[in-house]
């Protein structure tokens, strides 16, 4: 049931005028979640030069929102041809081009599509004729990029074909040119630990406001970017991009944020197969469970930011205002972002007598709640997160294997049998997460952690990914 059928139709006709060799079908298409639906698809070639003259074959699939969303693009290759991985197709045929990333109709059509396309192929060229020997080996292929053209992908299987040595360059990319996207390329860049960072700007027109004064006062070592090919091989892709529709609903909001890391979350992992994604978007919680969703990541590879910020200012209060430095050590705050996040403990020494031990945890308990009221005078502004973000980093990129209360999957932690992220302790390396630190049994704190995965899930479940 196409939603804008006459306008779909209309686009077609004028596909089919063009390119007369297009063969138009009707088939079930799986996306990565599972789901499935009937989408019309075209196959055919374009005409590309490359010294020579190619018909390249591709294949276009239709979504039901079109023209408002793009096509997915593939290459349909025969028995003779190879895939050449590249900056505009990965080892299973999938077509990212910066066209269907900027997506936005009136002005984006599938004529210009595929005009970029052979314009993006006469630059590199993505097939190449394979000899007798690796046409046979090619020949096996084929039937798995078939499942992949149909929508039935293994997105974990990646990095087994035509994968890339990630080298040592230490290289960092920001996705959103907002002001905490801005906040994160300077934090990062101030603390020193990439060789390079990348800011990936997505917001339509031309560079302004803070964009265009980073041009203006070049920092060394930062590159600004429209195309997601500017960010492959990147170690860490810190994604900070919020929706600002007009979302009537909390819900349409979050809805908003996925719709938005659809275009986003695929090509930066084809890019940086290896890399650690950083959520830093709201609500981070759900938005770390989309991006691991979309990215088919492992689970140690893709974090939020957490409730870092609010674990390391715990600790400083604990510290330096409460004078509590022997309590602040194993400190954290974890959970839920916002007015459900919880204080707790990764271990403690509390006396061996039951009724002293008692009396220990409770003075303990009115500090850390002290600490908690003055904590909620503290907003998150753009620049603190970005702070945040960078210590992350810091850690990830020197393989510091220092602690951090970031979101990570809690499935299994506190009786928790769904797959929602929440902030914990994690001991964090250049791999992402490399341990959960194991905290102190405490039932009030594990039945907050409960309720929050009760409610993260339930909006996660009302989701359309």
């Amino acid at each position: 049931q196409y939603k804008f059928r006459d306008l779909t139709i209309e686009e077609l006709k004028n596909v089919s005028k063009t390119y007369p060799n297009f063969t138009f079908s009707m088939n079930t298409y799986t996306f990565k979640d599972g789901s499935q639906k009937d989408l019309l698809n075209f196959s055919g070639t374009v005409p590309v030069k490359y010294g020579n003259s190619y018909n390249i074959p591709i294949q276009l699939w239709i979504l039901d929102s079109h023209p408002f969303a793009p096509p997915i693009c593939f290459l349909k290759p025969t028995a003779n041809m190879g895939i050449s991985v590249g900056k505009h197709v990965d080892a299973h045929g999938r077509i990212y081009l910066p066209y269907l990333q900027n997506w936005s109709h009136p002005k984006s059509t599938v004529i210009g599509l595929i005009k970029e396309m052979i314009a993006k192929f006469e630059e590199e060229l993505p097939l190449y004729s394979l000899s007798s020997s690796d046409a046979a080996r090619q020949s096996e292929l084929l039937s798995y990029i078939a499942k992949i053209t149909e929508g039935e992908t293994d997105m974990k299987s990646r990095s087994k074909i035509g994968g890339k040595n990630e080298g040592c360059f230490n290289k960092i990319t920001v996705v959103g040119a907002g002001d905490l996207g801005i906040a994160c390329v300077l934090t990062v860049a101030a603390k020193g630990v990439a060789d390079k960072v990348i800011l990936l700007d997505l917001s339509e027109g031309a560079a302004k406001g803070g964009t265009m004064d980073l041009e203006i006062f070049a920092l060394p070592n930062v590159e600004i970017s429209r195309d997601f090919s500017a960010s492959a091989d990147s170690k860490v892709v810190v994604v900070t991009v919020n929706s600002l529709g007009n979302a009537q609903t909390y819900l349409d909001v979050i809805q908003s944020n996925v719709d938005l890391f659809k275009g986003i979350i695929p090509a930066i992992s084809h890019y940086s197969q290896n890399a650690v994604l950083l959520v830093a978007s709201h609500p981070v919680e759900v938005m770390t469970y989309v991006a691991w969703k979309l990215s088919a990541f492992p689970k140690s590879r893709v974090i939020g930011v957490g409730a870092n910020l609010d674990s390391e200012r715990f600790q400083y209060i604990l510290t330096n205002l409460l004078k509590a430095e022997v309590l602040a050590k194993d400190a954290w705050v974890i959970g839920e972002q916002g007015e459900d996040k919880v204080s707790s403990w990764t271990s403690y020494n509390l006396a061996a007598n039951q009724t002293e031990g008692m009396a220990a945890r409770n003075s303990r308990q009115k500090v850390a709640n002290r600490a908690m009221e003055v904590l909620k005078g503290k907003g998150q502004r753009s620049w603190s997160v970005g702070l945040s973000v960078a210590d992350l980093t810091d850690s990830i990129l020197k393989d510091k294997r220092k602690v951090h209360s970031i979101s990570t999957l809690a499935k299994g932690c506190c009786n928790i049998n769904s797959e929602v992220f929440l902030s914990l302790p994690c001991i964090l390396g250049t791999k992402g997460v490399l341990e959960m630190v194991k905290l102190e049994e405490d039932p009030l704190v594990q039945e907050k952690l409960q309720s929050s995965a009760g409610s993260i899930h339930d909006l996660q479940q009302q989701l359309k990914l």
